[in-house]
């Protein structure tokens, strides 16, 4: 028992932060924008903590029953973690362009971080680093088609008949997400897998002792609980805390997506540096896809069921970075390698979501 505690430290510590973050809520929000903003930023460190238990438990099932199935475990608890903040969130009256500011963010920050920072430390190691390139193709049109339906479409749907294309978007995005399903684990699962050359067993007595599966999916389920109840304190401090701050009005929407992505990007770079580019592949692309197709009919029937529409139509030079990393993640990613170089074009357009963030674009 002391073991298994000792593992679970930091998830034990997010759990003592929200024991202690409910009470001290009023407290909080009563002393002053500096020590609201600096309570949010400890609760934000408190989610990441709980994030990477989930990340670590996470990565323990998806070695357990491999690829496609593993990587899918991992960002499916990742939009677990973005959905259950943005709704909490949004339930608090945040900014009504929070949800867009937040997919967008996720997408830069999955294609273009982890992905270009993982191509390129792997590159950097290993050279070109082989995956299954229909992987990328499968990925990356259904991306383009869920993103321009959800998040471009709706810049020409007049106001007063919104709630039509709502739940046009709900069940368009449904059906996407179900042929999807069906191909990464049915008859098209190959898609998603590439076969490495059989690793040299370590010695047993190198590894760490067996951890049980079902305490895993216990354990990552109680995380995910305990991020949503952080994220009930941690919304309402952060909000008051950046209340005119002049901080750029996508800060909020970084953060969050940075927290739900929290539990990919050291397997991601893990997988990489082990030479194995087919997971960075399925992480990185596969959180951006399920951030868009699972994170948008949620919020979308919010929206419906609160009578209140989300302003989901990305801004022009959103919608132009959102295509310049899908053209290049299409040129890069066709033929099957991954080298430092193209790893290095997606970091500079990271760097470049970045810069335009701080100058409030």
């Amino acid at each position: 028992m002391f073991r298994l505690l000792s593992q679970e430290t930091f998830l034990l510590l997010a759990v003592f932060m929200a024991l202690l973050a409910y009470p001290l809520e009023p407290w909080l929000l009563g002393q002053g924008h500096g020590i609201a903003l600096a309570g949010g930023v400890v609760l934000v460190a408190a989610i990441v903590c709980a994030s990477m238990r989930v990340a670590q438990h996470a990565e323990f099932l998806a070695e357990k029953v491999g690829d496609p199935y593993g990587t899918m475990i991992l960002t499916l608890a990742a939009v677990l973690v973005e959905v259950v903040i943005l709704a909490i969130m949004m339930s608090n009256e945040a900014s009504k362009t929070l949800v867009r500011d937040t997919i967008y963010s996720a997408v830069m920050l999955d294609i273009n971080g982890i992905l270009g920072l993982a191509a390129l430390m792997g590159g950097l190691k290993h050279g070109e680093q082989p995956y299954n390139d229909d992987s990328a193709r499968t990925y990356g049109v259904m991306i383009m088609t869920a993103m321009g339906v959800s998040m471009v479409v709706p810049e020409f749907i007049p106001k007063e008949v919104w709630r039509v294309y709502s739940a046009f978007t709900i069940g368009a995005m449904v059906v996407l997400y179900a042929l999807f399903l069906r191909m990464q684990v049915g008859p098209h699962s190959y898609f998603f897998s590439y076969s490495y050359p059989q690793k040299r067993r370590r010695n047993p007595s190198d590894q760490g002792p067996p951890v049980n599966q079902a305490r895993s999916i216990g354990i990552l389920v109680f995380g995910l609980v305990v991020i949503g109840a952080l994220a009930e304190v941690m919304s309402k401090t952060l909000d008051y805390g950046l209340e005119g701050s002049g901080a750029p009005p996508v800060l909020t929407a970084i953060v969050v997506a940075a927290i739900s992505a929290a539990p990919e990007i050291l397997t991601a770079l893990h997988a990489a540096l082990a030479n194995r580019m087919q997971s960075v592949v399925n992480i990185a692309l596969g959180a951006s896809l399920s951030t868009v197709i699972l994170t948008v009919p949620v919020m979308e029937a919010m929206a419906l069921y609160t009578g209140q529409p989300f302003q989901m139509a990305m801004t022009p030079v959103q919608t132009v970075m959102v295509f310049i990393t899908l053209i290049v993640s299409a040129i890069n990613l066709n033929d099957g390698e991954t080298n430092a170089i193209e790893g290095m074009t997606h970091f500079v357009l990271f760097a470049t979501f970045i810069m335009l963030a701080i100058l409030g674009l």
